[in-house]
């Protein structure tokens, strides 16, 4: 039994006005080969919202595993989709990682399209809070 310990950091981002995503703030602790499932939950009065799951890996930016845009969901390419999957399950969309890898080891954030501008830009400052409090370190 391989007791490797992955360190998967949750982290939440947030949109002004009505829209809001809202994660768990707990570091993830899994073993190779496990499965892990990580919390997202949306408030927003679009019925068919943009969503997204992105992955940050020690010294890179955040790059996107997953969206869901109007009504269809698909995973990025390259990205397995018997290892990763995210679904929206009313006000939730969870992210399933099965068979942890090493490299699975990352910060994970689930984010929402500002529904009023769809400026992608303020997408990503979401996801860098300027205070930086919701960072996490990756151990």
């Amino acid at each position: 039994i391989n007791n490797l310990s992955l360190p998967l950091s949750v982290l939440f981002s947030e949109c002004k006005g009505e829209d809001r995503v809202i994660q768990p703030t707990e570091d993830v602790f899994a073993s190779e080969g496990d499965t892990v499932t990580l919390d997202c939950k949306v408030e927003t009065t679009d019925t068919t919202p943009s969503l997204f799951w992105y992955r940050q890996e020690m010294g890179d930016f955040p790059k996107y595993l997953w969206k869901s845009y109007v009504g269809i969901s698909e995973n990025a390419p390259g990205i397995s989709g018997e290892r990763f999957k995210a679904t929206t399950n009313g006000t939730s969309v969870p992210l399933k990682i099965q068979k942890l890898q090493l490299t699975d080891s990352a910060v994970y954030y689930c984010a929402l399209q500002p529904t009023v501008t769809g400026n992608t830009t303020t997408l990503y400052k979401n996801l860098w809070r300027e205070d930086n409090t919701i960072l996490h370190n990756i151990h």
